[in-house]
């Protein structure tokens, strides 16, 4: 077949995959006036978990030549023209533009729904909360440099929800105007520093590290400065026409981050799920192993625990709780029952599907 039979082809195709997506589309509208009528949640992440795992399989029984990575990113945007029509959905995150929370929000909602930077997590929270956006999204924890303490502490006087995580891949990257020798400067948020601490003494170990609030107000600073250079993402830097001087910096090859969407409502099980609860036990021997106990007497796997101050009186923790399963398991039910036997305080954060893999 020639080039030109080819490419006449591909238009037919595309005419077709039009066609089906307006089609998909007139769909996606009947779906949003019977959530409308009924109260329900316009974004549904257990339903947005299905069609991806539902496309893979599909994908991999019919022996497609895309990878899943792609299918799924070509469908994200499928899902976020979909949430667009069915309402005009305002994700709120820890900004500002093209931080990594940012790139986080779009992978997860894509290109078609509204975003609106917030100054701090606190503000994330608060916006969720007083309605001025649908979902936020906020940084719980990086692989490499543990928890975001600041998110945890918002649980303690939140009722919000978490209905959906999100894991990204993160990449460091050396982005400046000039040359590598001309830097004496090299700005980055803190968490950025630590995740490339042992790259930047061997590579750079005579240059000033500037501390700032974000690696986006880093890029913008390298900007503007000769002599200097910000360890920021690829998003921060074609912002601000920053040249790669060096890629991927980062000290672990497996640095990721977890992040955390936070809505009104949980997520409805999905038969692959995760829940966050919080709790505190009393000052005595053997009140934490009660209390854990049962998780691994009925087979739950523990994903993670933390442990915070209180604050609600000196030396007295509270426990941050990842296990397996959702909230209205029979087996997790039993557990979280008995939790609550051996707790001084219990409150479950959030049920919501599993992601098994970092975008």
């Amino acid at each position: 077949m020639s080039l030109p039979d080819i490419r006449k082809k591909i238009d037919v195709l595309d005419e077709q995959i039009l066609r089906l997506l307006n089609e998909r589309a007139d769909c996606v509208h009947e779906v949003g006036e019977l959530k409308r009528a009924e109260g329900l949640e316009i974004y549904a992440p257990e339903r947005e978990e299905q069609v991806y795992r539902s496309l893979a399989e599909r994908n991999q029984r019919i022996g497609g030549r895309l990878p899943e990575t792609a299918v799924r990113a070509v469908y994200r945007e499928v899902m976020s023209a979909s949430l667009a029509l069915e309402k005009d959905l305002r994700i709120a995150y820890l900004g500002p533009e093209a931080t990594f929370t940012h790139q986080a929000a779009r992978s997860k909602f894509g290109a078609s729904v509204k975003y609106a930077p917030q100054g701090s997590i606190s503000e994330v929270f608060d916006a969720v909360t007083r309605g001025l956006a649908d979902y936020g999204v906020v940084p719980v924890e990086n692989s490499w440099e543990g928890a975001v303490n600041l998110t945890l502490d918002m649980f303690f006087e939140s009722e919000l929800q978490i209905c959906a995580q999100i894991l990204l891949k993160i990449e460091h990257n050396l982005l400046a105007v000039g040359p590598r020798e001309k830097i004496r400067k090299v700005y980055s948020h803190p968490q950025a520093f630590g995740q490339c601490r042992c790259w930047l003494r061997a590579n750079l170990p005579k240059v000033e590290w500037v501390e700032v609030s974000s690696t986006t107000r880093a890029a913008e600073l390298a900007a503007k400065e000769e002599g200097t250079a910000a360890v920021a993402g690829k998003l921060a830097g074609e912002l601000y026409g920053l040249v790669t001087l060096d890629a991927s910096i980062q000290d672990s090859p497996d640095n990721t981050t977890r992040f955390l969407v936070i809505g009104q409502k949980p997520s409805p099980a999905t038969g692959s799920d995760r829940t966050s609860l919080m709790f505190s036990v009393s000052h005595e021997p053997g009140a934490l192993y009660r209390a854990l106990e049962p998780f691994d007497r009925l087979g739950i796997n523990i994903g993670k625990i933390e442990s915070r101050p209180s604050r609600r009186k000196a030396w007295e923790y509270c426990f941050f709780l990842d296990v397996d399963g959702h909230a209205t398991d029979e087996i997790l039910n039993e557990a979280l029952g008995e939790l609550h036997r051996h707790s001084t305080l219990v409150k479950i954060l959030g049920t919501f599907p599993k992601v098994a893999v970092a975008e």
